[in-house]
């Protein structure tokens, strides 16, 4: 994995390399940031550029190699890092590969049949074919290919722990560095204490990566040991390149995926295969049904959105959020250089949704339709669900109610 497949993110990869030049890396990162911004792929290109044989940070590449951690060497300058690692030689080929004896893999993991207590490298197979197939893909999909029954729930054990310890504790086989990948340290739960020692006193030229996405969910005495490295979501125009060019996509429903897609490059790949499904009509006609056509109306719309599916209603409510963002942005924005980054018939909707509600109302629905794609998410009963909103949004609109959670 080299930084060139990773979408955007140039900021951070100019940080990280900085940061090696400089001699001001610390033996535990913590790559901080949300699903479907490249986290991941971020820590596999960095692991990959510092055992690159051609970069200047190896014994391959100059007899004077600079420690990884260590003071910087003025007497015995050694070349500058390169800008990527060169993808060509035979560690940057293990690793691309997921295959280099020294940068090691940790993630959850579920109870087998045959693992009643499993360790990361028992799923190692499984582990390479999800990073290949899915980049950018979440811990959901990452359970659903491993996961034996619907009750799975991912988990870093005790044993995977002591499995960590066991291989860091060993000498590197290859490069001068070992690397430790932990993925979803959310997950480690009270058996991560297992590991407080080994991250705030790793073994010489140990370097481990823990790649999070929610923050509050780590264990305060591991996050305190960690050198903090936040990645931030994918711009739009980041995400809208990407599509045209990794997955084909027409321009202009690059442009309209990624604008709905709040930075998440796997829910723009996801949406991307439905977006030719009339969003703009199926809203419309739920509007009309809370405000004007009524009860039964509303009760088929609701029958007819609970058929189209989990990703079509995620993907549904994001344009609603979309168009929403969109008309606060108009109150207090040009029209004209708004036209610059929607279509027309975005800001016409948006519009009317102006004349149609206020502020704090807007507001409120963006709330409601964001925690129905969260339940939804979580297989929340769809049904339901549309239902419930549909009465929520009919009192915002109508009676101008807040609710509160």
């Amino acid at each position: 994995m080299q930084w060139a497949d990773v979408i955007g993110q140039n900021t951070v990869k100019l940080q990280l390399m900085e940061m090696v030049q400089q001699n001001r890396l610390g033996h535990a990162l913590l790559f901080l940031g949300k699903e479907g911004n490249g986290s991941l792929l971020l820590a596999l290109a960095f692991a990959q550029y510092l055992v690159c044989e051609k970069n200047g940070l190896t014994p391959a590449a100059t007899d004077n190699s600079p420690s990884l951690f260590g003071a910087a060497d003025t007497a015995n300058a050694t070349p500058q890092p390169a800008k990527d690692s060169c993808g060509v030689c035979p560690s940057c080929i293990k690793a691309g590969q997921l295959i280099h004896p020294d940068i090691h893999f940790s993630y959850p993991t579920v109870v087998t049949k045959q693992m009643k207590k499993p360790i990361a490298t028992e799923f190692i197979k499984e582990w390479r074919s999800f990073i290949t197939q899915n980049p950018y893909g979440n811990l959901f999909d990452w359970i659903s290919i491993i996961k034996e029954n619907e009750n799975s729930q991912g988990n870093i054990t005790a044993e995977e722990c002591n499995d960590i310890i066991r291989k860091l504790s060993l000498k590197s086989f290859e490069s001068p560095y070992k690397i430790l990948i932990l993925w979803m340290p959310e997950y480690l739960g009270k058996s991560g204490n297992k590991l407080l020692k080994l991250i705030e006193e790793p073994p010489p030229d140990t370097l481990i990566i823990l790649v999070a996405e929610n923050e509050d969910r780590i264990l305060p005495t591991i996050l305190s040991r960690c050198q903090l490295i936040k990645i931030p979501i994918l711009k739009p125009a980041e995400i809208e390149k990407a599509l045209t060019e990794r997955e084909q996509a027409n321009p202009a429903t690059a442009a309209q995926v990624a604008a709905i897609a709040e930075g998440n490059y796997r829910e723009a790949v996801s949406f991307l295969q439905h977006a030719g499904d009339n969003w703009e009509e199926i809203l419309r006609n739920w509007l009309n049904a809370i405000l004007k056509t009524g009860p039964v109306a509303q009760t088929h719309w609701v029958t007819d959105i609970s058929h189209l599916g989990r990703e079509n209603q995620k993907q549904f409510l994001h344009y609603f959020i979309h168009l929403l963002d969109v008309a606060l942005q108009l109150r207090v924005g040009d029209a004209a250089r708004l036209s610059s980054h929607f279509s027309a018939t975005e800001i016409d909707f948006a519009a009317r949704l102006n004349k149609m509600t206020g502020i704090e109302q807007q507001e409120a629905m963006i709330h409601e339709a964001d925690r129905a794609s969260y339940y939804i998410e979580r297989n929340a009963n769809s049904k339901l669900l549309f239902h419930a909103l549909t009465i929520k949004l009919f009192h915002i609109i109508r009676d101008k109610v807040v609710f509160l959670d």
